[in-house]
């Protein structure tokens, strides 16, 4: 299958492990949750009768939902006359901050994607105030021919796709049973990235948030639904002691990811450590 790069480089996207964790998924798959989908590159290149992508962050959510509603010729005329409206390019550094400015005191999703396209690392941050203060990606950001491959691609794959916007804990799991699949790529507790540490007007990962989780993917095994888990065992001189655990006393299947973080953050040189980056599975 080809696989589709979602449009939105959303941080710890697994695109490019994809195949490596796609091998481990079950061959048949009733319903799927992505019940940390962020930017949607899993749940858009897994194959099941139904797919439902779930995220707390509900910005990244609505703009899915707003990519639902219109044709593939409205969002794209819509993206070039909002570009040429506030003249954005990989330099114009003042139209950025004037399409931000709008954009806090008329927030609208379309808008956003377009924002989050010449931003820094095309990430989504907000502020305590939940107003967007991610900064200007000069030189580097803007809609490209490639991101515009990406989102018609992503376009043509949105129909079986419910999206919604729940804390994992408060997400309804009562309705899964055999046959079902839930995956699960929490921010990892032991890294330190910007997407776990509670400053872009979202809550933090904490190890309760951990645990919450352990005892969710417990009890859908208990009923026979089938679950992959995303996460780091090692990183940086850190290990994850209390997911080994949990993860030797309930006899789960760990699977180790070859991915190299060393070049994912420019403040970090971590050469002399390792990440693993593993995928646990209750089949």
């Amino acid at each position: 299958m080809d696989l589709i790069k979602s449009p939105m480089n959303y941080i710890g996207n697994k695109y490019r492990i994809l195949p490596q964790i796609q091998k481990w998924f079950p061959d048949e798959i009733d319903t799927m949750v992505d019940i940390f989908s962020g930017g949607g590159d899993v749940v858009i290149n897994t194959k099941a009768n139904k797919k439902i992508a779930n995220d707390i962050n509900f910005y990244v959510i609505q703009i899915f939902q707003e990519f639902q509603k219109h044709t593939e010729e409205y969002i794209l005329s819509y993206i070039d006359d909002t570009i040429n409206k506030w003249q954005l390019s990989k330099t114009n550094k003042k139209g950025y901050e004037n399409f931000r400015d709008y954009y806090n005191a008329n927030p609208n999703p379309l808008d956003l994607y377009v924002l989050m396209c010449y931003s820094f690392n095309y990430q989504f941050r907000f502020n305590a105030k939940h107003e967007y203060n991610n900064p200007f990606g000069k030189y580097r950001s803007s809609f490209n021919k490639k991101m515009r491959e990406n989102l018609k691609q992503l376009l043509k794959k949105l129909d079986n796709i419910e999206f919604m916007s729940k804390d994992f804990v408060e997400f309804d799991y009562d309705d899964l049973g055999e046959g079902d699949f839930v995956y699960a790529d929490p921010p990892y507790l032991i890294t330190c990235g910007s997407y776990n540490d509670g400053k872009r007007g979202f809550k933090g990962w904490g190890q309760e948030d951990d645990q919450k989780l352990f005892e969710i993917l417990d009890a859908l095994d208990s009923k026979g639904v089938k679950f992959a888990l995303s996460n780091v065992t090692e990183h940086k001189g850190k290990k994850n002691e209390n997911m080994i655990r949990w993860k030797n006393d309930r006899g789960y299947h760990m699977h180790k990811v070859l991915f190299n973080y060393n070049n994912c953050n420019y403040h970090t040189n971590s050469k002399e450590y390792k990440t693993v980056e593993v995928l646990i599975t209750n089949y």
